[in-house]
């Protein structure tokens, strides 16, 4: 039963495990950039992290603390001497946290350990433009013209047709007119056939009124 312990199983007991974790933590302090395997990586990470921001603050404690989570001696604190110079000198400043990358290389021949290459990240962070978010905007406004005209290009349209189903109302309404005094001309006059030539114009003059209403309608619609 694995009660209070936390962590990952890496394959050795407890005391190797530890020093395996002090010695990749200090060869990526050092090196800036270890190659080893996924699980070990992802271990050591939070190592790497709390001794970063132990040199953030850069007290005397702090320093202390770093040398004795990398397990003392000269070397470890050489190490933590020039991860405390670089904090100092603005590595890391604008960072909050995540100061490594894991970068994934595939399995390991053999056994197929998954290996990675872990860093630190030391280029600056890139903050995010607001001029990325101007081309939206500008495209937004030309969509918003383009339909803009559009709808004007529509109403003018149907502006256009409805003028033109009322002056062919009118012309077909002058001329059922016209058809109708032909048609009381010619039976004054006792023309028969002339009064029903006359009758059939007023007949299709009627007609092509109604259909010109019914568009001047529907364009009014």
């Amino acid at each position: 039963m694995r009660h209070n312990y936390k962590g990952r199983k890496l394959g050795t007991d407890a005391s190797h495990t530890k020093a395996m974790k002090r010695s990749l933590t200090a060869a990526l302090l050092y090196n800036d950039r270890i190659k080893t395997i996924e699980s070990r990586a992802k271990e050591i990470r939070p190592e790497v992290d709390r001794i970063i921001t132990w040199a953030k603050k850069g007290d005397l404690h702090s320093r202390r603390l770093a040398i004795a989570r990398l397990g003392g001696g000269e070397q470890n604190k050489e190490i933590v001497r020039e991860i405390f110079e670089k904090v100092e000198q603005g590595m890391f400043a604008d960072r909050n946290g995540g100061y490594t990358r894991i970068m994934k290389l595939g399995p390991r021949k053999g056994d197929g350990a998954p290996m990675v290459i872990m860093e630190l990240c030391t280029e600056p962070v890139q903050k995010k433009s607001k001029k990325a978010a101007e081309p939206k905007k500008v495209e937004k406004a030309k969509k918003a013209e383009v339909v803009e005209d559009e709808v004007i290009d529509v109403e003018a349209e149907a502006v256009a047709e409805e003028e033109a189903a009322e002056e062919l109302a009118e012309v077909s309404a002058e001329v059922e007119a016209e058809a109708e005094e032909a048609v009381e001309a010619a039976d004054e006059a006792g023309d028969a056939e002339a009064a029903a030539e006359a009758a059939e114009v007023a007949e299709e003059a009627a007609e092509v009124t109604e259909a010109a209403e019914e568009a001047a309608e529907e364009a009014a619609e």
